[in-house]
């Protein structure tokens, strides 16, 4: 039996005396992409920081294993080398470094954990320079400092460009979709399709349906109130579109 990805078994989590995750199973296999949709306040995003190692979060039940190791001991930094990589909904502005050393620190980073040789600028630049073409990102955004002044779509590029040059297993996407026009969401999209790969999973959280029509999803997982209440494949984001989140909510209640 191939051995998931990801496997969240049971996963109970609290944050300041409040229970907000409340017994999370998840289990994503090799290849695929699963979506997970869900209102404001379900704990959708909770359990994308959790699995990236968030601090202040309280872990009281459960465990998550990455290719089959569990990961709960594991500073951030280390999950990362293990392959997990997290896009965040509102990426941070982070003035005085520059977007390209920020990239290739991050990338030595990675490669210094693993115990693999450091990029050379040569490779790191044909590697950024492929990358960016992908994603229609010009070349004087990348001078600036990481994320400053960025708009809303630079800022998401840059994120699926972080994503493309550290190859992670494992790729979770927390609202990507947050503050995009359209163009910029199918920049991203087309960005986050073409690392589909039989060696790599992707979760991918939202509240709409839109997209889903560029990252079409092999699973959907409906959250609601800490937990997964219901699971199917792509139709299912459609039928939530439709008729919204009320019913699964009464179910839980």
């Amino acid at each position: 039996m191939t051995t998931p990805i990801l496997e969240v078994r049971d996963l109970h989590v609290r944050v300041e005396d409040k229970d907000i995750l409340k017994g999370v199973n998840l289990v994503l296999p090799p290849g695929e992409v699963h979506a997970i949709m869900g209102r404001n306040g379900s704990g959708k995003s909770t359990l994308s920081y959790v699995l990236a190692g968030k601090e202040d979060y309280e872990i009281t039940g459960g465990d998550i294993l990455l290719d089959g190791e569990s990961i709960l001991e594991m500073e951030p930094d280390e999950r990362a080398a293990a392959g997990l990589f997290l896009a965040f909904q509102y990426p941070v502005e982070v003035p005085g470094v520059a977007t390209m050393t920020f990239l290739k620190a991050a990338i030595n980073a990675q490669r210094k954990a693993r115990g693999e040789a450091e990029v050379t600028t040569p490779e790191f630049m044909r590697l950024v320079k492929d990358a960016g073409s992908r994603l229609n990102i010009d070349s004087a955004m990348l001078k600036r400092p990481l994320n400053v002044g960025f708009s809303g779509g630079e800022k998401k590029r840059a994120e699926i460009l972080q994503m493309e040059l550290l190859q992670p297993k494992l790729c979770v996407m927390d609202e990507t979709d947050s503050g995009l026009d359209i163009d910029a969401l199918q920049v991203v999209a087309n960005g986050v399709n073409s690392m589909r790969s039989s060696e790599r999973s992707m979760l991918v959280i939202t509240h709409y349906q839109r997209l889903l029509n560029h990252i079409v999803p092999d699973v959907v997982h409906v959250f609601s109130d800490g937990k997964v209440v219901e699971s199917g494949d792509k139709s299912l984001a459609l039928e939530l579109e439709a008729k919204g989140y009320a019913a699964y909510e009464k179910d839980v209640a």
